[in-house]
């Protein structure tokens, strides 16, 4: 197996789990900037990583818009990010929506895997997110479970990142 672990990480968790998972696949683990879809060729096994920002997978782009390139390839996205993952709906409907076209997911196997967020090292755009995020939430008359829990994610504080929970991700690439 040639592989190759490719991450966009803004605060550190993405990458953590990059180099997670390229120790376990014995590959290296490189950062997404500069990367070109040609960059990639000589791979049979492509993982890419990024965290989650409104549902939108930080640069996924680079494996959604070559799908035609990467044919025949072993394909792997994870994500990272703050809600819990037992939230299908949110993954599965949500996410899964906003970043992949119907059919994709027939060649894209989609892992998803908690993050960190330390609020103080947050960049003032994304505190201001969130502030408003939870203002909007919190004004909803009769808000659903996802929206309560986002309210409830607003204050969340922390590293949840979790070196285990890379196993299916690492089964699945090795063919498991």
């Amino acid at each position: 197996m040639n592989a190759i672990v490719i991450y966009k990480s803004r605060y550190g968790s993405t990458k953590a789990y990059a180099e997670w998972i390229a120790e376990a696949l014995e590959c290296k683990a490189v950062e997404a900037k500069g990367i070109k879809v040609d960059d990639l060729s000589g791979y049979d096994t492509i993982v890419y990583g990024g965290g989650l920002y409104a549902e939108i997978i930080n640069g996924v782009s680079l494996i959604t818009k070559n799908l035609d390139k990467l044919k025949g390839k072993r394909l792997a996205v994870y994500t990272t990010g703050i809600t819990p993952l037992d939230c299908r709906e949110y993954y599965e409907g949500e996410v899964y929506e906003k970043n992949f076209k119907p059919g994709m997911l027939d060649q894209i196997k989609v892992f998803n895997f908690l993050g960190r967020m330390v609020v103080s090292e947050l960049s003032f755009p994304h505190k201001a997110a969130i502030k408003t995020l939870k203002k909007i939430m919190s004004g909803k008359e009769n808000p659903t479970e996802l929206e309560k829990l986002l309210i409830e994610l607003c204050d969340a504080d922390g590293d949840f990142t979790d070196k285990s929970a890379i196993g299916d991700l690492v089964d699945y690439i090795k063919g498991a």
